[in-house]
C-alpha cells in the first residue's frame, strides 16, 4: 500500500491522465490531501511521486497504513486543552466509573487536579453487562462533567456508545471514548472520526493487536489524526483477576504505531488492591498514560466499586508512576520500553 500526500487536485483523475489509473486501486481518502491506495505492481511509487500535485509518497507494508510507523515514524502528540499527551511524562486520567451527581463529580474533579491528574473521566452513558444495572444519567451526566470542568479547568473524557450519540457527546467532552465492546463497531468508529475530537479507543476483550490497530485505522481514515489507544485488559483463562492487563501490548504497539498508548489497570485487574502496582508496571512498559477509576468512598460507587480506588490511594499512585516515568526518562541509554524496538 501507499499513503500519498497531495494538493487539492483530483488525484484519481491526474493518475488516469498519466496512464497510472489501471495500476492502482484507491482504498480511501484520509482527510484533505491524503489518499491511501494499493499498487498492482512494484515500482510505481517513483512515477506517482513525479505527478504535479503529489508532495510525498510513503510505501507501507502494514494493513493499518495510517496508524503505522512506516507512514509516520515520529510519535503523535495530542493537544487536549493545552495538555500534551504523548510528549513525554505520564498523562493521568481519573474519575468515577459513573457520573453520580453534580456534587460528587465536582468533588472528584477537585481531587484529581489537587493530586496531580490531568483529565477527568466519567461515564454518562454506561454499557453495562446487565440491562437491569444503572445505565448512566445520559446528557444530564455530561452537563455535570462540563460543570466540573468549569470549576477545575480539567479536560473531560466520556464514552459514546452509538453513532447517533456522537454529536451530542462531542458537544460536551474534550475526548470521546470508545469502549472495548464497541472496538469493532465500524459505524461508530467512522462517526467518531468525523467528529474531529480526539478519540480514546479501548482494546476489545479478545482483540489481537492488529485488529485493534485496524479499528484505529477507521478513525484515522476519516481525517482525524488524534487517536489514543488504551490497553484495558483482555480475556484469558485466568480467573484470579477480572481481565489480564496485557503489558506486552505496550512496547509492541510502540514499535508498530506512532499513536500514543495508555493503560487502564482498573479494568485490567478488576480489584482495587492491584490497580496501583499495575499502573506502575504499565508506565514501566512505556505507556504514555494511565486511566483509573476513583471515588471518595469506593464501596459506595454506583458501578465498578470493586476496582475503584480512593483519593489517598490515587495520590500514592500518581507519585509512584511519575517517579517511574522520571527514572526511565533519565536513563542514559533510554533502555526502557519507551525506546522503539523492532519486531
Amino acid at each position: 500500500m501507499m499513503v500519498i500526500r497531495h494538493g487539492k487536485l483530483d488525484l484519481r483523475r491526474e493518475m488516469e491522465q498519466a496512464g497510472l489509473g489501471d495500476w492502482v486501486r484507491f482504498l480511501y481518502p484520509a482527510g484533505v490531501g491524503v489518499t491511501v491506495l494499493a499498487a498492482k505492481e512494484a515500482g510505481l511509487a517513483e512515477r506517482i511521486e513525479r505527478l504535479a500535485s503529489v508532495t510525498e509518497v510513503r510505501e507501507v507494508s502494514r494493513p493499518y497504513a495510517l496508524a503505522s510507523r512506516e507512514y509516520k515514524p515520529q510519535d503523535t502528540v495530542i493537544d487536549v486543552r493545552g495538555h500534551k499527551l504523548g510528549a513525554g511524562g505520564v498523562t493521568i486520567m481519573a474519575g468515577p466509573c459513573s457520573v453520580e451527581s453534580l456534587e460528587n463529580i465536582v468533588d472528584v474533579a477537585k481531587a484529581v487536579k489537587r493530586l496531580g491528574g490531568h483529565v477527568l473521566r466519567g461515564g454518562a452513558f454506561k454499557p453495562r453487562s446487565s440491562p437491569y444495572s444503572f445505565q448512566g444519567h445520559g446528557e444530564e451526566g455530561l452537563k455535570m462533567m462540563a460543570a466540573a470542568r468549569e470549576v477545575t479547568g480539567l479536560p473531560i473524557i466520556s464514552e459514546v456508545m452509538e453513532p447517533g450519540l456522537v454529536d451530542l457527546v462531542a458537544e460536551y467532552v474534550d475526548i470521546l471514548q470508545i469502549g472495548a465492546r464497541n472496538m469493532q463497531n465500524y459505524p461508530l468508529l467512522r462517526e467518531a472520526g468525523r467528529s474531529g475530537k480526539p478519540v480514546l479507543l479501548k482494546r476489545g476483550l479478545s482483540a489481537t493487536i492488529e485488529e485493534w490497530l485496524m479499528a484505529a485505522e477507521y478513525i484515522l481514515a476519516q481525517g482525524n489524526p488524534n487517536v489514543i489507544l488504551c490497553e484495558r485488559g483482555i480475556r484469558t483463562y485466568e480467573t484470579a483477576t477480572r481481565n489480564t492487563l496485557d503489558l506486552n501490548a505496550v512496547p509492541v504497539v510502540k514499535s508498530l504505531s506512532h499513536l500514543p498508548i495508555i493503560v487502564d489497570p482498573s479494568h485490567g485487574v478488576g480489584k482495587r488492591a492491584f490497580v496501583r502496582p499495575m499502573a506502575r508496571a504499565g508506565v514501566a512498559a512505556g505507556a504514555d498514560g494511565v486511566i483509573v477509576e476513583i471515588h471518595p468512598v469506593p464501596d459506595k460507587a454506583m458501578s465498578d466499586a470493586a476496582q475503584t480506588i480512593d483519593y489517598e490511594e490515587f495520590g500514592r499512585m500518581v507519585q509512584e508512576v511519575n517517579r517511574v516515568a522520571s527514572a526511565l526518562m533519565a536513563s542514559p541509554e533510554g533502555a526502557s520500553a519507551r525506546e522503539m524496538v523492532e519486531v
